[in-house]
């Protein structure tokens, strides 16, 4: 067995803001798994914007409308250039009769063109803390840079049945029942899975986890037994944060 990496422990200030926790490269950044998905993908939209970037948050499956932000179904990369150059954060997806948006008209390759960062949710976890995904999903573009997958903490001690989105799944990716209450380790297991928040996730693509929801002590030191977990399985970074307005968190980057 080779020697296995350590985890740098790097604490960020909350003037900092989120995305220099994950180091977001330009191009495509994929959201999976439950907990606080659309609450990061915006808070780091609306900070790239705000430095001068032209940014796109979309969905390959279906989210609900961003409050401020413009949102609009282009049928052209032109007209999709156009939205842009009006206003650098847009929102782009079909509109659905639930109120949601779906994916958009226009390609991930055409707004990967168009734009500095494209940000897309890539499946759903109905607002519960934790979930496994289905046989169709998440759907990644195959540009995809970053994945990020989210896991909410407050999931961690309770029965599987009541806090993972596709329990059965979700117990089954464990080795446990869906009475059996969820552990750190089961939380590290489910992010690194292949059939959980790693699925579809290629070797060419950069994989990191948010542990959100770290808003107390006990929380905190659940997330540490699952970035400690997490040393064994192939993760970028680990960043614990509780995603809520002026609040702290640390990143674990993996070193070699």
């Amino acid at each position: 067995q080779g020697e296995r990496n350590a985890l740098q422990t790097i604490f960020y200030q909350t003037e900092q803001g989120i995305c220099p926790a994950f180091d977001p490269p330009r191009g495509i950044i994929a959201l999976v798994g439950g907990g606080g998905k659309t609450t990061l993908m915006l808070q780091m939209a609306r900070e790239l914007a705000k430095s001068g970037a032209r940014v796109i948050v979309s969905t390959t499956t279906h989210i609900f409308p961003p409050d401020d932000i413009v949102t609009s179904n282009p049928e052209t990369a032109k007209s999709a250039k156009t939205a842009l150059e009006k206003n650098n954060l847009v929102c782009f997806g079909k509109p659905t009769e639930q109120g949601k948006l779906s994916a958009p008209a226009i390609s991930p390759e055409e707004m990967e063109q168009l734009a500095d960062y494209v940000f897309f949710e890539a499946d759903g976890a109905k607002r519960l803390p934790l979930k496994a995904p289905a046989e169709h999903e998440p759907v990644i573009p195959s540009q995809t840079q970053l994945v990020i997958a989210v896991a909410g903490l407050n999931g961690a001690g309770r029965p599987i049945r009541e806090t993972a989105f596709r329990s059965d799944r979700y117990a089954a990716l464990c080795g446990k029942s869906e009475e059996d209450l969820v552990s750190a380790e089961d939380i590290a297991r489910v992010l690194a899975h292949p059939q959980g928040q790693r699925k579809n996730v290629t070797s060419e693509m950069r994989f990191a986890v948010l542990l959100n929801q770290a808003d107390d002590a006990d929380k905190r030191a659940v997330a540490l037994a699952v970035a400690t977990a997490l040393q064994q399985y192939p993760v970028e970074r680990v960043v614990i944060a509780a995603l809520q307005p002026k609040s702290n968190y640390e990143t674990f980057s993996r070193m070699t």
